[in-house]
């Protein structure tokens, strides 16, 4: 959501400019624009839509200059037009800033700036910034912007320039992303790695409440009170992800992740199953075996996916470790105050590492003296550094906005953890094994899983003129009913839900007719009965069924319309393997429907506001 690429050194900025937003396109934005400089004088090009409008719009009327700032946007405050797009400049037309994030406390400061005859150009919060930072300007823009901040609440990844000061880039963090790049022609500011790769050599992560002043090939790091800081700088490679960003021959970077599982899944896993003590091992978790035994109860949180993957660790952890588990919403846990054991253990689940709503929770879990635990794909990323402990996915970047191989990857990780702690406690040694060879085969059951996707895309044209869809699964199915419903409601635009099987007649059945396909996730397992009464409820009001189910199974068979075999694994697997024909319905359906499948529409893949 949202990216910052600045540069300043030795060559023109406009191509660096661009060449880094177009490597964070990924991450959802519905303006774009940049600034530049030559001597004293400012550049200023933005430009609504994709990125490509932005482009035209250089090549027509170019932004000359060796230092500058740029940012995609996704619209918070004022919609999508020209005039909202970053960067955002004072009355001026001396400082320009860029902004990810939201300013809380926008409203009441716009209007004592306008009180103070300040004219706004936009309906943005971000331009407050521009016209504070401009007011205690004087001469010196680090100490400007620092000012202008002690007034600010809310969160903040910011790069700011001014005229009086050619080639110097001031930014600043809360809350919001920064990483400083060192290379052979200059210095780059990003609000992700990704952004800056080919360019340079070295980053430098901000941490919150940090400033930092780029200038050619010098920068410099200070606290809120303009204190020097000492950062750790790092090679960039190994912050890029461990996956090819690169499309390859796939019609789109969706598909090309849901093929990835079967590698992603592996890679997992590699390293970390141990034959000799029928565990796996963790070199990050920064927990001790009998530490791991004191744990009472574990609060999983995250957001949108990670938050369904949770659910499915909730199942995992009561099965294999005899734990009790809660599972909340990271936007939900941030701001209550529940009454938490000493001997409770916060995990947080997410992609990017930059998710707001779950670094909050997690920085509140840590201010109350609980251990916190992360499991995210993200080296380097805010919640991957800020944790106690915690797991890689070791799944590559992932591009497409709906997730797919993280969340296999995730559940992976999550069954592994269940594993390890299962073994302090009560798995024996061949129970353990036992689940060892059972995640060791995961990875050719998703190969097989795959080999579906013909028959899936014959269903899709079946169903993509649906305008309902209801996803149903019990025990570890449930989660992945809730996933499925979820990917065909971000990339196809068709309203889906997804519930708990048995619920159904509570309720959700009142939507059941002819025209409303059901999506029943049912390989045999300990409540397959049961699913099959729900199933038949469904036909009986005349509801297309499509069920997810195992390899020739006749009798899900006699009462489906239409059926999709998985590879018989056990129950605490299905989530994985079942989520494969999920997705490829999914993508198929969205396809089919002339959807932008890797950049669905008002969504972005790190949702780093409120």
């Amino acid at each position: 959501m949202c990216g910052i690429v600045g540069f300043t050194g030795r060559r023109e900025a406009s191509p660096v400019l661009m060449a880094g937003l177009r490597r964070l396109e990924y991450r959802g934005y519905d303006s774009a624009g940049m600034i530049t400089g030559t001597g004293n004088e400012l550049h200023l090009r933005k430009k609504s839509g994709k990125l490509a409008e932005l482009g035209k719009l250089v090549a027509m009327h170019p932004a000359p200059g060796c230092y500058g700032i740029s940012h995609t946007r996704w619209a918070t405050h004022g919609g999508a037009t020209d005039r909202n797009a970053h960067p955002h400049m004072d009355s001026t037309g001396n400082i320009a800033v860029v902004h990810n994030g939201v300013i809380e406390n926008f409203s009441p400061l716009k209007q004592q700036l306008q009180s103070q005859g300040v004219k706004f150009r936009s309906d943005t919060d971000t331009e407050v910034l521009a016209h504070l930072i401009g007011r205690y300007y004087h001469g010196d823009l680090a100490g400007a912007v620092r000012q202008a901040l002690t007034f600010v609440k809310g969160t903040y990844g910011i790069a700011v320039m001014s005229k009086q000061e050619p080639g110097v880039i001031v930014g600043a963090r809360l809350g919001s992303p920064l990483v400083i790049g060192v290379g052979a022609d200059g210095t780059f500011l990003a609000s992700d790695a990704n952004a800056l790769a080919g360019y340079a050599d070295k980053v430098v992560y901000l941490n919150d409440r940090q400033l930092c002043t780029l200038s050619g090939e010098e920068w410099d790091i200070r606290d809120q009170d303009m204190s020097p800081v000492s950062a750790s700088v790092h090679d960039i490679g190994q912050y890029l992800g461990d996956g090819d960003a690169e499309i390859g021959d796939y019609p789109h970077f969706m598909l090309k992740e849901i093929y990835e599982q079967p590698d992603t899944v592996a890679n997992a896993m590699r390293g970390r199953l141990a034959d000799g003590d029928a565990t796996a091992h963790f070199g990050g978790l920064n927990l001790t075996a009998q530490q791991l035994r004191q744990i009472d109860r574990i609060i999983i949180t995250g957001c949108g996916t990670s938050y369904h993957a949770g659910l499915v660790g909730e199942y995992l952890f009561e099965e294999l470790a005899r734990l009790p588990v809660e599972v909340e919403f990271a936007s939900e846990f941030r701001y209550r105050n529940p009454p938490i054991d000493r001997n409770t253990v916060v995990l947080a689940i997410t992609q990017s590492g930059e998710t707001a709503d779950t670094l909050a929770a997690l920085r509140e879990s840590k201010r109350m003296g609980h251990t916190t635990l992360a499991i995210c794909n993200v080296v380097g990323s805010s919640i991957a550094r800020e944790a106690c402990g915690g797991v890689y996915l070791h799944a590559g970047p992932e591009i497409g906005v709906a997730s797919t191989k993280a969340f296999t990857s995730q559940v992976t990780v999550l069954a592994m953890l269940a594993l390890y702690i299962g073994r302090t406690r009560h798995l024996s040694s061949i129970q353990g094994q036992r689940i060892i060879d059972e995640l060791r085969a995961l990875p050719d059951a998703i190969r097989q899983a795959l080999t579906c996707h013909d028959h899936v895309k014959r269903i899709a044209e079946k169903y993509a003129e649906a305008n309902n869809v209801l996803y149903l699964g019990r025990q570890f199915l449930y989660p992945a009913a809730l996933e499925g419903a979820l990917k065909l409601k971000e990339i196809s635009y068709i309203h889906a839900e997804g519930y708990a099987a048995a619920e159904m007649k509570h309720g959700p059945i009142a939507l059941v007719d002819e025209h409303t396909p059901s999506v029943f996730l049912v390989p045999r397992g300990n409540v397959f009965d049961k699913v099959m009464s729900n199933m038949q409820e469904i036909k009986a009001r005349r509801g297309p069924v499509i069920a997810v189910c195992s390899p020739g199974d006749r009798e899900v068979a006699a009462v489906a319309d239409d059926v999709i075999p998985v590879p018989d694994v056990p129950e605490y697997l299905q989530p994985i393997v079942s989520a494969i024909p999920l997705q490829l319905l999914a993508y198929e359906i969205a396809v089919l429907r002339g959807c932008d499948v890797d950049k669905p529409r008002n969504l972005a893949k790190s949702v780093t506001v409120e």
